[in-house]
């Protein structure tokens, strides 16, 4: 019979730098990814990019005008049942526990 045993170890895979960037990436685009299909933002292109021509000028970026919804954060006066708890004193026989000699 044969010793399928081994005393080698295998060292966990770490990740590396690059692939947490990626992620946090990919996280930023998704949710700019859901702030413009929910309306959220908006973008207006005025004029269409150009690449840049064979010369020593360089092209021109597009015009954008990005608008965003504005979130109002406060407070209102509203009436609402608000449960009441009153206390009272009586006098009630405890049981209490005792040790003789």
């Amino acid at each position: 019979m044969s010793d399928y045993r081994t005393t080698e170890t295998v060292p966990p895979k770490r990740r590396g730098g690059a692939s947490t960037i990626v992620i946090v990436l990919v996280v930023i685009a998704a949710i700019v990814g859901v702030l413009f299909a929910t309306g959220f933002w908006s973008a207006d292109v005025k004029n269409d990019g150009a690449l840049p021509q064979v010369s020593v000028k360089g092209g021109e970026l597009p015009n954008v005008d990005l608008n965003s919804k504005e979130v109002v954060v406060g407070t209102k006066k509203t009436e609402v049942e608000v449960p009441k708890v009153k206390t009272e004193t009586e006098t009630v026989d405890v049981p209490t526990v005792g040790v003789k000699k």
